[in-house]
């Protein structure tokens, strides 16, 4: 089996070291990743300026841009053949609910997607970083189980793990995305010299967050599985759409 694997916490991350590690127990991998940290960074692409690809002492390879140029530098110029899997990996921190719309890893797995082939993305939810084992371990179950039974190539998996002892770990979880409230105003302050800076707030508690939402999941040590698709179409509201657009005059 062949891997590519990336993430948006940049090459020298731990997790993505860790996860590595674990993957190339049963796995050849390729690891590209970010030079830097881009989180948050989501689906963005650099266009205004040329990619350079460095590969490193331990064979890793690092690019001056994003996530997303990072997996798709790899997939069009720098593996061949081509991988069977995209994995991003271990995020420091969740991509739970609205933060997939945000989130670098999950992105870096979606140009997978993009780029025709199957993707995970997986996260570590937690302060600590303790526990970056348990995250590649069970993350390295299931893509296991990707490689005898896979998925449809239109789909990413969304693991948010714990982090917790893998002993701790209440078992698997299927579920859907949760919902938080708004996160909160950005803080304005000023630098050394007297000028105004802003700072993005903290995230927002969590609105929906019931039994079946993957911040349920992780809230009682359970690792949440979350099949996610890129089709953003608002299906449910065709229909009222079409009769609510019929009064529109062109």
């Amino acid at each position: 089996m062949k891997i590519l694997l990336s993430n948006d916490d940049g090459v020298h991350a731990p997790g993505i070291k860790v996860l590595y590690e674990e993957l190339a127990k049963f796995a050849e991998v390729t690891l590209v990743a970010p030079d830097r940290n881009c989180s948050g960074a989501s689906n963005s692409l650099t266009l205004l300026n040329p990619l350079r690809a460095q590969k490193l002492d331990n064979g890793f390879i690092s690019v001056n841009g994003t996530p997303t140029d990072s997996v798709h530098l790899a997939l069009s110029q720098l593996m061949d053949p081509l991988p069977d899997l995209v994995v991003a990996g271990i995020n420091n921190g969740a991509n739970l609910g609205d933060d997939t719309l945000y989130s670098g890893t999950v992105a870096a797995a979606a140009e997978g997607r993009h780029m025709g082939l199957p993707a995970v993305a997986v996260s570590l939810v937690g302060k600590s970083e303790g526990n970056y084992e348990t995250a590649a371990v069970i993350a390295a179950n299931i893509i296991k189980r990707l490689k005898a039974h896979p998925l449809p190539a239109d789909q990413i998996l969304n693991i948010n793990v714990p982090d917790v002892p893998l002993a701790d770990i209440e078992g698997i979880q299927v579920t859907r995305l949760g919902h938080r409230h708004k996160a909160e105003t950005m803080k304005s302050m000023e630098d050394p010299w007297g000028r105004s800076i802003y700072w993005y707030g903290s995230l927002g508690k969590e609105l929906d967050a019931g039994p079946g939402t993957d911040f349920n999941a992780v809230a009682n040590n359970y690792a949440s599985v979350t099949p996610l698709t890129v089709d953003m179409t608002a299906y449910k509201s065709m229909e009222q759409m079409t009769a609510w657009m019929s009064e529109v005059e062109v």
